[in-house]
């Protein structure tokens, strides 16, 4: 063999060498490239379970529906929607309304996160704090695996998140929740029938915060918010309202109209009426009354009702009286002081029967 042969030989054989490292670093290259692919997927689909398919997700979508005020979207979330034989078993009152599981009685959520998620086996329990208005809460939710979607897993709430709010509004048929207008009505299972002093049970989402009001043309109260904030619970809310100033002046009117009625007739002790005067002897002619003092009424809860509690007023009475002993004629022309009470009771149509009866 030549020089030149063999250089030639040696040319190849370097060349081969440099083949086999670059195809070295190559598959190097792939299996780095092959490994951070598989790690991106894999980071990838954590990101996608925890984002999407958790339990976490799960239960920040039904919050996220909640602060968007979808109620019906909330609401066919599974696990959510409940009939009476899941109200008894959970211990909630059976006749519970679905009036409050709308859009229209919904107040917004926000600054919703995910506080923990404890598996437990069979189910996990999420916790998650949120503003309801100016309130900060926490609820805790136990859900439970549904099924699949191919590999991802689906989940529903083991136990309903609703609430109940049991509600009792005395001086009212008619109340408003975050401004949704209810009668008892509507509501209760006796429709027109309704005891009006029967506590309305009200199906409420949790977490939620609901302000309860009444404001109508015969009674008001203040504002009372009720922060829903734990799932299958009964939240007992006391609403006692007060007589608007319009009502009472109409009441105040009607008692006067009344009293004024009194008057007319013609008889020491008028029918019906608060007032009389008593004499020993005999008229000579028909008494005439007129009203000297109108009572200043007030109202005060009763139940259902109102009340007008012991209130003083004054009549005034002319009549001649005869002595049964000696024949002679007295003049009577006197101011008759007399107490009055009264009991207003709200009719099914939203008039009111008011009677007025003599007080000790």
């Amino acid at each position: 063999m030549d020089k030149t042969t063999r250089a030639d030989a040696g040319a190849a054989r370097s060349a081969g060498r440099t083949r086999t490292r670059i195809l070295a670093w190559d598959l190097t290259a792939l299996v780095v490239i092959g490994v951070l692919l598989v790690g991106a997927l894999w980071a990838a689909s954590v990101v996608a379970y925890r984002g999407l398919y958790s339990p976490e997700a799960f239960v920040s979508r039904y919050l996220s529906l909640l602060s968007e005020g979808r109620a019906a979207d909330a609401l066919a979330v599974p696990g959510v929607a409940v009939d009476s034989t899941d109200l008894t078993a959970a211990g909630l009152p059976a006749t519970a309304s679905e009036a409050l599981l709308r859009q229209a009685a919904l107040a917004p959520l926000s600054d919703i996160e995910v506080e923990s998620a404890v598996d437990e086996g069979d189910t996990v329990t999420v916790t998650v704090s949120y503003d309801a208005g100016p309130h900060r809460g926490t609820t805790s939710f136990t859900v439970e695996r549904a099924g699949s979607i191919g590999l991802a897993p689906t989940w529903r709430f083991a136990a309903s998140p609703l609430a109940v709010i049991d509600l009792s509004v005395r001086g009212s048929m008619q109340f408003s929740v975050n401004g949704f207008a209810i009668d008892k009505r509507q509501v209760l299972p006796e429709r027109e029938d309704a005891d009006p002093l029967a506590d309305v049970p009200l199906l409420v989402f949790s977490p939620g915060l609901y302000s309860i009001a009444v404001d109508t043309a015969v009674s008001t109260s203040p504002g009372v918010a009720v922060l829903s904030d734990k799932p299958r619970a009964v939240i007992p809310v006391g609403l006692q309202t007060q007589p608007t100033p319009e009502f009472v002046a109409v009441v105040q009117d009607e008692v006067e109209k009344f009293l004024t009625e009194c008057t007319t007739q013609q008889v020491l002790q008028p029918t019906g009426c608060p007032f009389g005067f008593m004499v020993q002897n005999r008229i000579v002619d028909a008494p005439t009354w007129s009203m000297t003092t109108q009572p200043t009424v007030a109202l005060e809860p009763d139940g259902a009702g109102w009340k007008i509690p012991r209130t003083e007023a004054t009549a005034h009475i002319r009549v001649d009286i005869r002595s049964i002993f000696d024949g002679s004629v007295r003049e009577v022309d006197v101011d008759v002081p007399f107490f009055l009470t009264g009991a207003i009771t709200m009719l099914p149509n939203g008039s009111a029967s008011i009677q007025v009866s003599p007080a000790d």
